[in-house]
């Protein structure tokens, strides 16, 4: 367990991985950085909003590469987790831009359903810069704008 609430498995979960027989299994630096996020942001967020869904956590390279994922992900570091909660994930967006730091937080393909889309937050300690962006596709391509639109 890397906390109360979040296991190392529930981290590293990749169906794509198992579908591509790709090894996704992190290294001790890796697991250092999941056990950082998990503590600073997921367990934070899982005490004040209830039950927290990580449908992205851990990629090795080759899952990364495999799923078409950017070549600088956090993702491959263990420093970010895709994830919603039981509130709007433009809400928990903002409570997170509000009330924690963070390297980056991106509002990812919200269109004003509460259900839409999901949050990316990734936490490097020694990067806590508090990027925030909005991802939305337009004409097919995702296009990432400054703050949460």
């Amino acid at each position: 367990m890397l906390s109360a609430n979040f296991s190392l498995n529930e981290l590293i979960k990749s169906d794509a991985a198992v579908r591509l027989d790709i090894n996704n299994v992190p290294s001790s630096q890796v697991i250092d950085n999941l056990q950082d996020l998990v503590t600073n942001i997921l367990q934070p967020l899982r005490d004040k909003f209830g039950p927290i869904v990580v449908t992205s956590g851990y990629r090795s390279q080759a899952l990364n590469k495999a799923i078409g994922g950017s070549t600088t992900s956090d993702h491959c570091l263990g420093y970010a987790a895709d994830f919603e909660a039981s509130i709007d994930n433009r809400e928990l967006a903002i409570y997170i831009r509000d009330n924690m730091s963070f390297t980056q937080l991106i509002s990812e393909f919200y269109d004003g359903r509460p259900d839409s889309g999901w949050v990316h937050c990734s936490y490097n300690s020694l990067d806590l810069k508090g990027q925030v962006l909005t991802a939305r596709k337009v004409n097919g391509r995702t296009q990432y704008l400054n703050g949460i639109s």
